[in-house]
């Protein structure tokens, strides 16, 4: 989505229909969940520190609770991490458990992460642009429901990228292959310990690949 990137791809592509990958935006709204546990972290930390800190000036010792699978409230933010990046039904039996707390402590957390699913299933199950344009409007007015604030920075930049992003959608194109090329130009880079010789070196890298 940057702006520097779109520019180069009209310059040098210039009858190209440009794709904004799936991965970046699915990224947006994974990093908007993210952001959001790492609040309520930040917020559970300075809480435990106050509690600490209140026991040892009054000669006793604070306890943190420990829930129902062993976690205490901080270790159980810290935890959910990746269970957060993946669709429920992929979660295992210890995840489940855990997710299950978190969302019982932490609504706004479970609707970020619905947020997000819905997000990902527009991508992942629709095949027509008409229909996914209809389901983001949808996605728009839950977003606008959830009072989410990060997540409505993500809507609106979807908003300001729709047309390219909703280009996904003719072919279900994606830049894997090109992502695939530039880790073999980076490995192959590697091997070199660095560039000295630009133009032999893009020469050597056009005799392998091309």
């Amino acid at each position: 989505m940057a702006a520097n990137m779109i520019s180069a791809v009209r310059r040098c592509f210039c009858n190209a229909r440009q794709v904004i990958d799936r991965f970046h935006v699915q990224k947006l709204a994974h990093d908007a969940v993210q952001e959001i546990r790492i609040k309520y972290r930040w917020h559970v930390i300075d809480q435990q520190t106050s509690f600490y800190t209140l026991a040892k000036a009054n000669d006793k010792t604070y306890t943190p609770e420990v829930l129902s699978n062993g976690d205490t409230l901080r270790q159980l933010l810290a935890r959910s991490r990746y269970l957060l990046f993946k669709h429920d039904s992929k979660w295992t039996g210890s995840q489940k458990h855990r997710a299950r707390i978190l969302f019982q402590r932490f609504p706004e957390i479970k609707d970020a992460y619905e947020l997000s699913i819905k997000m990902g299933d527009i991508f992942k199950n629709v095949k027509s642009k008409e229909v996914a344009f209809k389901k983001l409007a949808l996605w728009y007015n839950d977003v606008e429901a959830s009072g989410i604030e990060s997540f409505r920075t993500v809507a609106r930049s979807i908003q300001t990228h729709y047309i390219n992003i909703l280009n996904f959608f003719n072919n279900r194109s994606t830049n894997a292959a090109a992502e695939s090329f530039n880790a073999k130009v980076k490995a192959f880079r590697a091997t070199s310990r660095g560039v000295r010789d630009i133009n032999f070196f893009l020469f050597r890298l056009a005799n392998i690949y091309a």
